[in-house]
């Protein structure tokens, strides 16, 4: 082999294989409920043992409604704990159909909306007991070529009138394609290293997390021009088909089953032999499940491929979607703390 092209090979090579090194990582969880804002004792133990003090929180969602506008729904019920050295990062999840055939004036509205309700919430001018402090508002939104331009005007308002930080969720799919996607004007973005596959067209995958489907996302070469954080998901849920039909989402994996499912032929399917009762629906002997678990294992290999693909800063947050204790139950502390270490070896 000639002396150049060698070179060149073994260039490739190296590319290909590259690692970044992080020296440290801010451990963080996501709270997505909408019920009552209190920690289960698993959970305050978790919490404990892994030494977390950042919290991304589900504040409220917004929808589109064709009498009353954009609108916010799903709000979380607040009942703040006392902890030290707590950070708090506001979440607000909006629909992609918020962004469409809106004028600005409404997004110059809802901007506004939005800050206010954020502060409310967290305190300020209430006598809730509790504040807040508020250093930085994240914004979730699978935005499309078509609305990125009215979602990337809002968050730029929403910069100007809250003077805070602002961060948002970044898929894989706007990562692997900036030029097509958009590049959203933030001060940075948390890359949401799961949800890859759309859960009801591919049977044969775990829609959460398919370590192939992730390092085809990943394998780019490219340095997204944004800081980036991690986050990873510790949930599992199973699909529930009737007659061969869609019938519900129900979280949890085939442990929480007991006998009543049986391995079927086909990867991550089960039938149910016997009636029962998940998550107060009903299961009735016959329907086929799908389970898709995520294991301890699999984060571990989906780390790896992270670390060799992407190109993130010496300091970054890891978050873990989500704090529930029906779901960690499934992990041990150790498990729960090595996600965010292997960051670091």
């Amino acid at each position: 082999m000639k002396p150049l092209l060698l070179a060149l090979v073994l260039s490739g090579a190296f590319i290909s294989c590259k690692q970044y090194k992080t020296e440290h990582v801010e451990r963080a969880f996501y709270y997505w409920k909408s019920n009552g804002y209190q920690f289960t004792q698993m959970e305050d133990s978790v919490v404990k043992k892994a030494g977390i003090h950042k919290f991304y929180v589900k504040y409220f969602e917004v929808e589109k409604n064709p009498v009353m506008g954009l609108i916010p729904v799903a709000k979380t019920n607040f009942r703040f704990w006392n902890r030290d050295s707590t950070q708090i990062i506001p979440i607000v999840y909006l629909r992609n159909e918020v962004f469409k055939n809106v004028r600005h004036g409404e997004l110059d509205t809802l901007a506004d909306n939005i800050n206010f309700l954020i502060r409310k919430y967290s305190g300020e001018g209430r006598d809730y007991g509790f504040k807040v402090p508020l250093t930085e508002y994240q914004m979730d939104c699978d935005w499309t070529p078509g609305t990125k331009d009215n979602y990337f005007y809002f968050l730029r308002k929403l910069k100007a009138v809250s003077g805070l930080q602002i961060s948002c969720t970044l898929r894989l799919y706007p990562y692997k394609y900036p030029a097509q996607m958009g590049v959203p004007p933030v001060d940075k973005v948390t890359l949401m290293c799961y949800n890859l596959v759309n859960p009801l067209e591919n049977k044969e995958k775990n829609s959460i997390l398919d370590v192939d489907e992730l390092s085809a996302y990943l394998n780019v070469n490219q340095k997204y021009p944004l800081h980036l954080d991690i986050a990873l998901p510790v949930y599992s849920w199973i699909q529930v088909y009737r007659n061969n039909h869609f019938v519900k989402v129900i979280p949890g994996n085939a442990d929480d089953f007991g006998r009543v499912l049986k391995p079927i032929q086909k990867k991550l399917w089960y039938a149910v032999t016997t009636d029962s009762v998940a998550d107060g629906f009903y299961l009735k002997a016959g329907d086929k499940i799908k389970v898709e678990e995520i294991t301890e294992k699999q984060l571990q290999r989906a780390i790896r491929i992270i670390k060799q693909n992407v190109e993130l800063d010496s300091d970054i947050t890891v978050a873990l979607f989500h704090l529930d204790n029906q779901q960690l139950k499934h992990y041990s502390n150790a498990e729960i703390s090595g996600l965010y270490t292997a960051f670091t070896q």
